[in-house]
């Protein structure tokens, strides 16, 4: 979510609603003491009806332009677009090529490249541009008057209420949706993509030492990301490791890893995701790149925590 935050804080966005679900405290926490400078409104999605009954309890905060963006995917795109938005055009939809069209909602375009319809999951390539779930909406009152008209339809195949409907309202309505490509789209919604997502945004330029994080007797492999707090004693980190805030990592080699904050003091048996075991003796080979090794002491090492992602040639 950082990564996403970080873009909207580049762009001047100071307000956002947080439509989340049973980690509310845990999110508010975390975005009061990384991002003091937003203005968060939270509300709660108690029924899981969909992606436009989700948007729809973020309307009492809405009255002008907005963005609307899912967490659970990354992305490589050019957010600035909103900034010279014709006076015609009611809205951004991004969209990435893909040869997988199957498994997605494809945008169909008109021959200016406006939105004319969202196909879920054709089984014919009449497009390949995938919905990535990165909007931004000029024409807001339109938007929650489709959404309002999608909530009285009835729900789709799997009980849901699907914010493209309300985006086809829209269009139907004379609203003109430009579609717009993105360089990269990363899932981070599924343990087996997250690590590749991980892997991508370290390469990116997310990688780095936090000055508060304490690393004795170690060595790094690049690219590797130990956050605030961190401890790490006797062991060997990366390639593609993050090591997040309050984690302890010990007399261990870890590769292709995530290590939540909640490691500490116990033995991780498997390589991949963890969020509540502590790292002493583990073992996972990594091959010898881009080596660095740690003394005692803090950080402070290699690039900044938070730098930014090279721009894109």
């Amino acid at each position: 979510m950082s990564y996403i935050l970080d873009d909207l804080a580049e762009l001047g966005v100071d307000e956002i609603v947080f439509v989340v679900g049973y980690l509310r405290e845990a999110i508010e926490s975390y975005v009061a003491d990384a991002y003091p400078n937003i203005t968060a409104h939270y509300v709660v999605q108690e029924v899981q009806d969909g992606t436009a009954g989700a948007v729809s309890l973020a309307e009492p905060f809405v009255d002008e332009d907005v963005l609307i963006l899912f967490v659970d995917t990354l992305f490589d795109a050019d957010l600035g677009l909103v900034r010279d938005v014709a006076e015609t055009t009611g809205g951004i939809i991004w969209a990435k090529e893909v040869e997988d069209y199957q498994r997605y909602g494809v945008i169909l375009t008109d021959d200016e490249g406006h939105m004319v319809r969202i196909i879920e999951k054709p089984s014919e390539p009449i497009s390949k541009l995938a919905n990535i779930g990165l909007y931004y909406i000029k024409d807001w009152q339109l938007l929650f008057e489709g959404i309002h008209h999608t909530l009285q339809a009835s729900p789709g195949a799997s009980g849901e209420f699907y914010l493209t409907d309300a985006f086809q309202y829209m269009v139907d309505h004379g609203s003109k949706i430009q579609v717009a490509p993105v360089a990269g789209w990363y899932d981070c919604g599924k343990p087996e993509t997250l690590l590749e997502t991980n892997r991508h945004l370290l390469l990116r330029g997310r990688s780095g030492i936090a000055d508060s994080a304490t690393l004795e007797d170690s060595t790094v492999n690049d690219p590797v990301r130990v956050e605030e707090g961190a401890v790490v004693r006797n062991s060997v980190l990366g390639p593609n490791v993050t090591v997040e805030a309050g984690a302890r990592v010990e007399n261990s080699t870890v590769a292709d890893t995530i290590l939540g904050s909640g490691i500490h003091g116990h033995r991780l048996d498997s390589p991949g995701l963890s969020r509540g075991f502590g790292v002493q003796g583990y073992g996972v080979p990594g091959p010898p790149q881009h080596r660095r090794s740690l003394g005692g002491g803090r950080g402070g090492v290699g690039r900044p925590l938070r730098s930014r992602p090279p721009a894109q040639e």
